[in-house]
């Protein structure tokens, strides 16, 4: 997917974990008030805390009227979400802008 002019792109590591959950916060607690582009693509493994740091990210970019994207996922990352119940079909490619 060709991520919209200007988006910060942010690559997930592999390892979606409680240590990486912190990192993942930081990250996009240092980009707020821009548009993103979620890379999912190359993760292997993830946990709950991740996706509930990405499902806060995903309000709060709403908030600020901001795009926020998940780009390409993995199928690890598909799997784990609908495992867990989070549906994240409305973000797949799409911008959020209200």
């Amino acid at each position: 997917m060709a991520s919209k002019a200007g988006a910060q792109n942010v690559k997930l590591a592999a390892v979606l974990d409680l240590n990486e959950a912190t990192t993942l916060q930081g990250t996009l607690q240092s980009l707020r008030g821009s548009d993103i582009v979620i890379d999912a693509s190359a993760v292997e493994r993830c946990g709950t805390q991740c996706i509930q740091v990405l499902l806060a990210g995903a309000k709060a970019w709403e908030e600020d009227k901001k795009t926020f994207t998940i780009g390409k996922v993995s199928d690890a990352f598909e799997k784990t979400t609908q495992l867990i119940g989070v549906n994240f079909e409305q973000l797949l490619g799409k911008e959020i802008r209200q």
